[in-house]
């Protein structure tokens, strides 16, 4: 998989809610919900996971407006961050990392990203690859949620001039693929064409070997 652009965080986390394994300082925003028409793939959703990267992204842009540059979904037992994690880019160089139920899409908390010059980079960068673009994360999202259940949309930071997207199919392992900035065209990511068995996506054997 590509290099993801990630905004790094530097706020020290703090339980939220007793029995809640989340672990983001809060910020005053949590309670809300994804008020957005549902959105279901083809695949099922991975364990109990019922919203979508769609319905994540509305809810964590409702607790923090700006513009959404990722989203993963954590769902390994035990990890405190566990569930949807949406960054948005706020105002100049801020930026916020919120963390969303994956259940209920109620927002548990928000945290402020670090304010070190590689953070204010990364906000930067951020916003030139998203120049000009006219497909937002949650544009991408559904576009590729044809292909399976959305597992994480990032921005391709390669001069792709793509979003980053990872499915998870009920006939087929995880997948990645690319969604065009400017029109969100659906394509393959070349990194991610083979399947485990050698052959590409159109059945050809790829490995050298003969049959």
């Amino acid at each position: 998989m590509k290099r993801k652009l990630v905004i790094a965080a530097a706020v020290a986390s703090v339980a939220i809610g007793a029995g809640t394994a989340a672990a983001f300082a809060d910020d005053g925003a949590h309670g809300t919900t994804a008020d957005v028409r549902t959105v279901r793939p083809a695949a099922e959703a991975p364990g109990s996971t019922e919203v979508t990267a769609v319905e994540a992204i509305a809810a964590a842009l409702k607790a923090r407006p700006g513009t959404a540059v990722a989203a993963d979904l954590d769902t390994e037992a035990g990890d405190d961050d566990r569930g949807w994690e949406i960054e948005i880019l706020g105002t100049g160089t801020t930026s916020y990392e919120v963390l969303v139920d994956p259940a209920t899409g109620r927002v548990l908390g928000t945290r402020t990203a670090g304010e070190g010059a590689d953070d204010a980079d990364d906000v930067r960068e951020a916003r030139a690859l998203l120049k000009g673009s006219g497909v937002t994360a949650a544009e991408a999202a559904g576009t590729a949620a044809t292909k399976g259940f959305v597992t994480s949309v990032d921005l391709d930071d390669d001069g792709a001039g793509a979003w980053d997207v990872e499915t998870d199919g009920s006939s087929a392992k995880e997948r990645d693929w690319n969604v065009a900035l400017t029109d969100a065209r659906l394509t393959t990511d070349r990194d991610d064409d083979r399947h485990d068995d050698g052959r590409d996506d159109d059945g050809q054997d790829e490995t050298g070997d003969d049959d």
